[in-house]
């Protein structure tokens, strides 16, 4: 079996067991992973930060665009997930933990800040969490004064009203927020937020 018959097949049972936390029954295409990993620097030693890997559609455009320079952690919540990209990844750190700790998780493997964080979650991930802040206000608070943060939504689901109430929030915590071009090459079209330049959050 190949590799991406694999990643579908574990896509789909983890969707079936878990469809809240998987919120996707198929990995993303090489498409709409190029586009996701755009902002990584093509110079220095970039810190780059992948939410929601999965089976690691994203994981490996970021890890051909890094070239082996920076740094390349990935926060998986799904353990079954999150061991399967490490084997897949070796070169990868591999963290299992929620996308709210996100600064807990970077202290933890001596990181202070972020270049660019590579978002995965879905779009549901970003509601609002009574046990803490803002999911956006989290991220935008580890990244650098020129970091960026990549989200993709699907084309269909852009004007439902958590998808506008995502958008609300990132306008909310950085100073540009664009959108890219429409992958219709991705199942289904999406397309990819590139929000930049975090604010000071309280």
């Amino acid at each position: 079996m190949t590799s991406t018959k694999t990643d579908g097949s574990l896509f789909l049972r983890e969707f079936l067991r878990a469809p809240t936390r998987t919120a996707a029954v198929a990995p993303s295409g090489t498409a709409l992973a190029d586009q996701m990993a755009l902002p990584i620097p093509e110079r220095g030693e970039p810190v780059v930060v992948e939410l929601g890997p999965g089976t690691g559609a994203f994981t490996r455009a970021i890890e051909q665009r890094l070239a082996g320079r920076g740094r390349q952690l990935a926060v998986e919540l799904n353990p079954t997930m999150a061991d399967h990209l490490a084997a897949r990844f070796p070169g990868v750190e591999v963290a299992r933990g929620r996308a709210g700790d996100l600064p807990q998780i970077l202290a933890g493997y001596g990181i202070d800040r972020a270049d660019v964080i590579v978002s995965g979650l879905p779009w549901f991930a970003y509601e609002a969490d009574s046990d803490g802040p803002p999911l956006v206000h989290t991220l935008a608070s580890v990244l650098t004064a020129q970091g960026v943060l990549t989200q993709f939504a699907y084309t269909w689901t852009r004007w439902a009203p958590p998808a506008r109430r995502l958008l609300h929030g990132l306008r909310a915590g950085f100073e540009e927020v664009v959108s890219g071009r429409t992958v219709w090459a991705n199942l289904p079209p999406a397309t990819v937020y590139f929000a930049r330049r975090p604010r000071s959050l309280p």
